[in-house]
């Protein structure tokens, strides 16, 4: 098996021409897409429509290349976008496609590894809880299974995380038992599964109580937004794998802080790059194809002893703050602003801090 990366800038949300043309010109089977995962330029909020418009888009595309109906694309693969690409970062999307045959020896090297999957439908009741954890928790160990990789060999899942609609039959249930269903907790649940899974948190740490409340719990590998309406969750796991062949890998780390350059430069050390006067060579950034992470400002008001004011200011949102702090520190070590910076990081790597994933050519 193998997997591979296209990258495609935008010119606007619905913009599908780089896609479109590289289907047109066999360069892209669409039937080998896994995943498209893209920056969209909205607000990040629950009121950014680009998100859905790029999928509407997409969906409209790749429809008639699957014989399916637009509404059921994603029934096949797996359309994750995130809004907010303030400052430098520049918005495009990201296609995975896998092709070939399962190997029937392992090679001598470990390659870039893909695989999708989704949760079983959620309640409104379980949104938050350990339910979504466990629930997630199966999928991701159930993906590594499908690869036939270690825990190790992860370095990134992505998820977006269910948020069933609440009808009336179970509203009442759910105030009762206090509310959950929405992005924060979604969110939180999530990244809380993929470290149950990877074993970076035990079971007998883990409760109800726990979840968006004790921050020492975090998965340095997961990548978690949310989607209102999303009755089940989608989970995209990467990893490096000796039964996948071909020239990619992906490397992780962890920033403690939005400011921790040396933690980049540790994942991109993986691809025996080194940034010369801080920033990489052309000839390396093209050896770069995906740089993912997430930011937070932290929620205590400091940085490194210093108070600093993203919280505090009412004219612009925290988020936007430090997904561009974020988006500025790779786009400048990296030399591509092609970056996928995604904010609100509950249990995603230490509090304020977050996992940064790199997809590159090995060296």
């Amino acid at each position: 098996m193998r997997a591979t990366i296209h990258r495609f800038f935008t010119t606007d949300p619905a913009d599908v021409s780089g896609l479109a043309e590289a289907i047109s010109a066999d360069v892209i089977n669409p039937v080998e897409i896994v995943t498209i995962i893209g920056k969209t330029e909205g607000n990040g909020g629950v009121n950014d429509f680009t998100r859905l418009l790029a999928i509407m888009a997409l969906s409209q595309l790749l429809a008639g290349y699957l014989g399916c109906r637009p509404e059921t694309v994603e029934d096949r693969i797996v359309l994750s976008f995130s809004g907010g690409s303030e400052g430098v970062t520049a918005p495009h999307i990201l296609v995975f496609t896998v092709s070939g045959r399962a190997a029937e020896q392992p090679w001598s090297v470990k390659r870039l590894a893909i695989a999708a999957g989704h949760t079983r439908p959620f309640h409104v009741q379980e949104v938050g809880r350990m339910a979504m954890v466990h629930e997630t928790a199966r999928v991701v160990t159930s993906l590594m299974q499908t690869l036939q990789v270690e825990p190790d060999d992860v370095h990134l899942v992505q998820i977006k995380g269910a948020i069933p609609a609440v009808d009336g039959a179970g509203m009442e249930d759910a105030i009762t038992e206090g509310l959950h269903c929405d992005m924060a907790w979604s969110r939180g649940a999530s990244a809380l599964g993929v470290a149950l899974a990877l074993g970076e948190v035990a079971e007998s740490q883990l409760a109800d109580a726990a979840i968006n409340r004790d921050w020492s719990l975090y998965s340095s590998r997961a990548s978690v937004s949310a989607k209102p309406l999303l009755q089940r969750s989608e989970v995209v796991l990467l990893a490096n794998s000796c039964w996948w062949e071909g020239d990619l890998l992906i490397a992780h780390g962890v920033m403690q802080d939005i400011i921790d350059l040396p933690a980049i430069h540790g994942v991109l050390n993986h691809f025996g790059l080194q940034p010369v006067n801080g920033q990489l060579s052309p000839a390396d950034t093209a050896r770069i194809l995906a740089v993912f992470a997430k930011s937070d400002a932290h929620s205590g008001g400091v940085i490194r002893n210093r108070r600093h004011t993203m919280r505090t200011d009412a004219d612009i949102s925290d988020m936007r703050y430090s997904r561009c702090v974020v988006s500025a520190l790779l786009a400048a070590v990296t030399g591509e602003t092609g970056v996928y910076v995604s904010t609100r990081a509950e249990h995603q790597g230490p509090q304020g801090g977050g996992p940064v994933a790199m997809i590159g050519y090995a060296s």
